[in-house]
């Protein structure tokens, strides 16, 4: 199942770029023995608009245009879920077994998910309750995706 993470910015060259290249390695050669990925991570520009709501639709609509139909999204948001490394790879086992072939996760802007976003996903969820920079919240993500593909296939990697 690959995973392509949507995301709304743009990360510069730096530190938080070469972690998520890291981990996407690392999700492509892990991976490969229990059917998760490649990790890709397709970037869309910011919305101009002046406010906010306007900003969220564009953004959305950028968001929505980027996914293939049919596949199942999963979405970060401030106001999500809270899960463990174990229910979020235990999540992705469930959506490659049920035959998805490919998984988005979306990752809006600054102002966050337009509701229509949050309500086309399966699974919405928060890196807990602090506020994070988009870059970091790039990392954070693609760890966990590498995580899922370790704790999936049994590897020692992940420790609870």
């Amino acid at each position: 199942m690959r995973v392509v993470v949507v995301a709304v910015g743009r990360l510069k060259d730096g530190p938080e770029r070469e972690l998520v290249s890291r981990y996407t390695e690392r999700v492509a050669q892990m991976g490969r023995g229990v059917a998760i990925g490649p990790l890709e991570v397709r970037e869309l520009a910011e919305s101009r608009a002046r406010r906010p709501e306007d900003r969220k639709r564009e953004e959305a609509q950028a968001i929505s245009a980027a996914l293939e139909p049919g596949a199942p999204v999963a979405a970060l948001d401030e106001g999500g879920r809270n899960l463990t490394s174990a229910a979020f790879a235990e999540r992705m086992g469930r959506w490659r077994d049920d035959g998805a072939s490919l998984l988005h996760i979306v990752i809006g802007g600054a102002d966050g998910l337009a509701p229509e976003l949050r309500q086309r996903a399966e699974l919405v969820l928060a890196f807990g309750a602090l506020t994070w920079p988009h870059g970091i919240v790039r990392v954070l993500l693609a760890e966990q995706v590498y995580r899922s593909a370790t704790i999936l296939a049994g590897h020692p990697y992940h420790r609870e």
